[in-house]
């Protein structure tokens, strides 16, 4: 499969999507102008993944900021994990967050319970 590597910017979080290697990852900040057109080719991505993954997918969120925008199509990606999950697939989130940063780790909650996937809050320090 193709991967997606998207070089974050003040606006744009870093994306990697590599299942050869088995990193999906979306770090940084996300406050992309036209979020839709944004995350369009992540969303598009998954949806070819969910046909050939196989064994654990570890998707990891280590962003520090999203508008309200963002929030939504990040909602997307995990119904979308949440769809490979119940059609048998192994897959783990991990949402990780500053430990000094309450908004973040609440974030990652109210996430964990619209989702019906494993999910894991990471606290790490800056």
């Amino acid at each position: 499969m193709e991967v997606i590597k998207i070089k974050g910017t003040d606006d744009t979080p870093n994306v990697i999507l590599d299942q050869d290697n088995g990193i999906y990852e979306i770090s940084g900040r996300s406050l992309p102008e036209d979020v839709t057109s944004f995350y369009e080719p992540i969303l598009n991505w998954l949806d070819d993944f969910a046909e050939t993954a196989e064994g654990q997918t570890v998707f990891s969120f280590k962003l520090v900021y999203f508008n309200t925008a963002s929030s939504k199509l990040l909602l997307d990606i995990l119904m979308k994990l949440e769809e490979m999950h119940e059609n048998g697939k192994d897959v783990l989130i991990k949402w990780y967050f500053p430990e000094d940063d309450e908004d973040m780790e609440e974030a990652g909650e109210e996430y964990a319970d619209i989702v019906d996937v494993p999910f894991e809050q990471v606290a790490y320090t800056l």
